[in-house]
């Protein structure tokens, strides 16, 4: 090596490796509290053990899903709110895995910044052993990169992937559902985790202040009431799938009530959904009038303050009602399947979500 050339390391190219290991060795003790059985509760091998006998299954059918959280991390970033989007995270992922009648069982990250600043990274994994505490899964493992160039400075994403187990057998196909069905929903806490590219060009266009009350809620910053994280509905549903009370359920997520019940009805199921069934929660009443957005485009774009839509057998529908208010949920009369093409029409009289006539919506799959 020539005494005139510098020697350069990888904190000189702006990847710290010393950071890296602190990092992992701080969020040991969130990553055991996660633990549940089948797991070992280490982490910082190569990859996470899992045994599924362990965790009392016979013949289990795996089922993965893997998802992020969006733009709303430039709404936690922008205004310091690192602590729940990993909640987000998982919820994203273990609600896609109960609607098929999955339990989650494990769960890895994946954090990618360019810059790492422990403070930060802590908080957000932290969000996700909550999560994972709420939906009853293990955090496994994870990967942590640092990458110079390839983020602004402070910003980061997420990467979620999470694997369930159900009985052979038990999992839920939608093919049970029929006309006749009852639709029921559970409310959601929020916006959840998807429609927030339009939340956040309101916010731009209609100069919001973020940092203020909220118009709708004084009690609450409308940033806090923005970033409140997606509800995890695993713990309240398990019982009733393994009970054989739930047909078919639905995640509301990206494309709205319109585009995601169509995804578990068979074909000659047909959902109507009635708007006029519940009340449109202040903050979905604030987005739709800031935005003079059009009912069927509410539709489609957002939850509507639905979360998760069950379809239910009338003879079990008190019966799965009483049950999850008694696990407090709130339960919302949603609409019915009717025989028809493989799809979803939602549909409001004039005034329901500021409708000057009766309106409705349809998409067929």
């Amino acid at each position: 090596m020539s005494s005139n050339t510098p020697s350069y390391t990888y904190a000189d190219a702006g990847v710290s490796i010393d950071a890296g290991n602190a990092l992992v060795k701080a969020i040991g003790p969130l990553v055991k509290a996660t633990m549940r059985p089948g797991t070992d509760g280490e982490i910082g091998g190569f990859g996470g053990f899992f045994d599924p006998k362990a965790a009392g299954y016979k013949d289990p059918l795996l089922v993965a899903a893997n998802d992020g959280v969006g733009t709303k991390l430039k709404l936690a970033i922008d205004h310091d709110r690192h602590d729940q989007v990993g909640i987000d995270l998982v919820a994203m992922c273990v609600n896609d895995l109960i609607v098929q009648g999955a339990e989650p069982l494990f769960f890895l990250d994946y954090f990618a910044t360019g810059k790492l600043e422990n403070g930060v990274a802590e908080r957000v994994i932290a969000g996700i052993a909550e999560g994972c505490k709420q939906a009853g899964c293990a955090l496994i493992g994870g990967e942590t990169a640092e990458m110079p160039g390839m983020y602004a400075p402070g910003d980061y994403d997420l990467a979620g992937f999470c694997v369930g187990a159900v009985e052979r057998g038990e999992q839920l196909t939608g093919a049970r559902v029929a006309p006749g069905h009852i639709l029921l929903g559970l409310a959601s806490s929020g916006v959840h985790s998807n429609g927030y590219s339009l939340v956040r060009r309101l916010a731009a266009d209609k100069l919001w202040r973020l940092d203020r009350p909220a118009p709708f809620d004084h009690e609450r910053l409308l940033i806090d009431a923005l970033i409140e994280p997606t509800r995890i509905y695993v713990k309240t549903l398990l019982p009733l799938v393994r009970d054989g009370l739930v047909d078919a359920m639905a995640h509301i997520t990206g494309g709205g009530l319109l585009e995601n019940i169509p995804r578990v009805l068979p074909d000659g199921a047909h959902a109507i959904v009635d708007a006029d069934g519940w009340p449109q929660p202040p903050l979905m009443e604030f987005l739709q009038a800031q935005g003079n957005i059009e009912p069927g485009e509410m539709a489609r774009t957002f939850n509507c303050g639905v979360g998760m839509v069950l379809a239910v057998d009338p003879a079990h529908a008190e019966l799965v009602r009483s049950r999850l208010e008694a696990a407090d949920e709130t339960v919302l009369a949603v609409g019915r399947i009717e025989e028809g093409p493989r799809g979803c029409t939602v549909e409001g009289s004039a005034g329901t979500w500021s409708a000057r006539e009766g309106w409705k919506a349809t998409h067929n799959a």
